[in-house]
């Protein structure tokens, strides 16, 4: 605490009140500003997350502004969410506040911190699974300056999301790889310190990324792998105008052979290095339809490539200078990507998003000599239909050897996640999703899904060529998933919230998907709660 304190004091900039630390994806408030951003009384960019609270917290000020034209619980929600991120907004603690573990406000210095505790329980045919969460988190702001961490430690009885295995739920960096049937634990770590000027920052943090408009799981960056350290420029000199730049350093699980060495009981192993830089511009129009463009690179083995920290470059031009155009043996792994966000109807929020790994435009229409590797997304959102009712309809298409790579060192992935979309290549899905708010904080959400993968792409050198062209899109699917859920959710106070979900899903084809826990045709049962994000 005294090392946070004197950082935050020997930075202070007297005066000034910005500062950013970054909120957790899994609160509800990023639901609440996507429903008043599609009513049009709020104007938000949503293709990266997560916000910071500062901008938060402005957008709750706003609407604050409009009360009167949300209805009842809109409004309570709205004032819900201002006990937490109005303190951002207020200097000292008697107001309506939420209730946290510690608390501390004045001029020069804001501090909270609260613990993170939770569990639930599974019921299906095959067993009971037990899920138990402890931890805690913090965030403090002094200035320009704004700092946060949090620890989670988890264990679980069952593991359903180790890699592999084909689930929007979160990969986890697990202590054992065993079976998903044996006890195992595992627990992340993430936070971060940034620095804040009027029109942009500038932050280390550890921390899951999203990037590309989605209700289910992006096919950017969808937030799946494991938290990874990066840099974080953002910059806002205009309204309109968003630009976000990143370098970030991956966990590859490649073993480097020349850097590992014996030791007196065993082996030093040593992983090959792996690298990330991505960059995106959003520009907001009148018309409240954003459009956002942007690349990224995953490169390794030679260190730290100076031209990838300049936050502005388009990196294949870079890899193409670098590492020649020869062959894919000698250069990096980049990417292109594209989304649209469109709110111009009243109540509906348009999406789409596209994340190209190649595509070669003098042979896109060739059957047989293509190299259309890419993930598409369209979805729609039509908020309160009814009073409190939101339908969504979303489907995701990725074509076989997209998000992969023949250098194993240079794959689309983290910690053995893939950094896009949850079911990799050769895939698409279906998700349809009925929401109603009936009363405060509560959310009760019925959803449907079809999903399938056909074979993954085996690469190989034919002829002195690469067997990557002319590749067609399920060609046969290998496994396929059905599944229904009912969710209810209520957050009872700032940060506690209850659950309940009653699953059926059946799963058919490769096994190697699915956990035993959840293979076949089942039906299962969770109820739990949590205090904390």
């Amino acid at each position: 605490m005294r090392f946070t304190l004197l950082i935050a004091a020997l930075l202070l900039c007297a005066g000034l009140r910005a500062q950013v630390v970054f909120e957790p994806v899994w609160n509800p408030v990023y639901d609440f500003l996507d429903e008043m951003a599609a009513e049009g009384h709020i104007r938000i960019n949503t293709f990266a997350r997560p916000f910071a609270r500062t901008l938060i917290a402005a957008q709750l000020d706003t609407l604050d502004s409009k009360k009167n034209l949300l209805n009842k619980r809109q409004q309570y929600e709205l004032a819900f969410f201002l006990r937490d991120f109005g303190k951002e907004l207020r200097e000292g603690t008697d107001w309506d506040r939420r209730i946290d573990m510690l608390y501390r406000s004045d001029s020069v210095f804001k501090l909270t911190a609260n613990p993170i505790f939770g569990g639930s329980l599974t019921f299906n045919e095959n067993g009971t699974r037990v899920h138990r969460k402890i931890g805690g988190e913090f965030w403090a702001t002094a200035g320009k300056v704004g700092m946060y961490g949090s620890l989670r430690d988890n264990t679980v009885t069952h593991a359903l999301a180790l890699p592999g295995y084909l689930t929007p739920l979160e990969g986890q960096n697990y202590k054992t790889i065993v079976t998903d049937n044996d006890r195992n634990d595992y627990n992340e770590a993430m936070g971060g310190i940034s620095y804040q000027w009027n029109w942009g920052d500038v932050s280390l943090v550890k921390d899951r990324y999203i990037w590309g408009n989605t209700q289910r799981n992006a096919n950017i960056f969808s937030g799946k792998a494991p938290s990874y350290a990066a840099v974080y420029l953002r910059l806002y000199p205009y309204e309109w105008l968003d630009f976000q730049y990143m370098h970030g350093w991956l966990v590859s699980e490649q073993l480097d052979s020349a850097r590992t060495y014996l030791t007196p009981t065993g082996s030093r192993r040593v992983q090959t290095n792996k690298n990330i830089a991505a960059n995106f511009l959003t520009i907001k129009t009148k018309w409240n339809i954003d459009f956002t463009a942007g690349n990224s690179v995953i490169y390794s083995d030679d260190g730290f490539q100076p031209a990838y920290f300049i936050p502005f470059m388009f990196f294949k031009s870079v890899d193409h200078t670098y590492s020649g155009t020869g062959s894919n043996e000698l250069g990096q792994n980049a990417q292109m990507f594209f989304d649209v966000s469109v709110r111009s109807l009243k109540s509906v929020h348009f999406y789409g998003s596209a994340f190209i790994d190649e595509l070669n435009i003098g042979n896109m229409w060739d059957a047989e000599n293509h190299t259309n590797l890419f993930s598409l997304k369209a979805g729609a959102v039509w908020f309160n239909v009814l009073p409190n009712l939101h339908l969504t309809a979303e489907y995701t298409r990725t074509a076989p050897w997209t998000y992969r790579h023949q250098v194993p060192s240079t794959t689309f992935a983290s910690n053995g996640y893939n950094l896009g979309h949850y079911l990799g290549e050769n895939s698409d899905e279906l998700y349809l999703a009925a929401t109603l708010r009936p009363w405060r904080m509560l959310r009760i959400t019925a959803s449907a899904w079809h999903a399938r993968k056909g074979p993954e792409h085996v690469y190989e050198i034919i002829h002195g060529n690469a067997n990557v062209t002319g590749l067609d899109f399920m060609a046969e699917t290998e496994w396929e998933q059905t599944g229904l859920r009912l969710a209810a959710e209520w957050e009872a106070l700032n940060g506690l919230l209850v659950f309940m979900y009653g699953t059926w899903q059946h799963s058919r084809g490769a096994e190697q998907y699915v956990p035993r826990y959840l293979q076949g045709n089942i039906v299962s049962l969770e109820a739990g709660f949590r205090i904390g994000w």
